[in-house]
């Protein structure tokens, strides 16, 4: 008697086995105290340590860190300014390999990390309305920065106008985190409050949009099934 020969796994699985990992707490948390680290205390110049916060930070965002973190640690580090720009060039980075990656894994493998009915809903509406959508959701904030990525893969949004959005849409919320890090060291000066109630006055309003939003992708996805 032979033995039946195992069937070959499919590739995406050692794919979906390595972003599941990716994924996990403690990875995410290693990885964002191994960088924040090494750019304390490291001996690279200024725009060396620039670059090597905003390609982690674009990792992290792949990974599902909260971006408040990155920005707050953008500005403590780097200040206002090399801090801006080291996030929202790490947002960009983020955003567009966690497209690249959805894509590659397709639907069926993000379901493993998404909902299955978010990601029809989210096909349809960002697919009709790519630029519009995407734009809303990166300056209200309440969708997570990488769910929002992934969704956007799996419609048929293009390429640039999902970057475009995220770069534009990103500033006003990366801007107020930035100063409220470069200004932390004085938390009763006029630049770290106008900071705070700006995070505290725009996340209000993304809880509010965001929850509207919600109900309206359950209901999409609710027709759609």
């Amino acid at each position: 008697m032979f033995e039946p020969v195992p069937a070959a796994r499919p590739a995406g699985g050692l794919v979906v086995r390595c972003t599941r990992l990716l994924l996990s707490p403690w990875s995410r948390f290693s990885l964002l105290v191994a960088v924040l680290l090494a750019v304390s205390y490291t001996h690279l110049d200024g725009s060396a340590a620039v670059v090597l916060f905003a390609v982690a930070y674009g990792v992290f965002t792949v990974a599902f860190v909260p971006r408040p973190l990155l920005n707050l640690a953008a500005g403590a580090l780097f200040g206002t300014q090399a801090g801006l720009a080291a996030a929202l060039a790490g947002t960009v980075l983020g955003a567009g390999v966690s497209f690249m990656l959805g894509r590659v894994l397709g639907q069926d493998a993000l379901r493993t990390l998404l909902r299955g009915k978010w990601l029809k809903a989210a096909d349809g509406l960002l697919s009709r309305h790519g630029f519009r959508s995407m734009l809303a959701l990166r300056l209200f904030p309440g969708v997570p920065f990488a769910a929002a990525n992934y969704c956007a893969a799996t419609s048929r949004m293009g390429y640039p106008p999902f970057l475009l959005a995220t770069g534009i849409g990103s500033v006003p919320n990366t801007a107020a985190y930035v100063v409220a890090g470069s200004s932390a060291s004085s938390p009763t000066s006029p630049l770290f409050l106008a900071s705070m109630a700006f995070i505290v006055l725009s996340g209000a309003g993304g809880v509010l949009v965001a929850w509207r939003r919600r109900h309206r992708l359950g209901a999409a996805g609710d027709d759609a099934a």
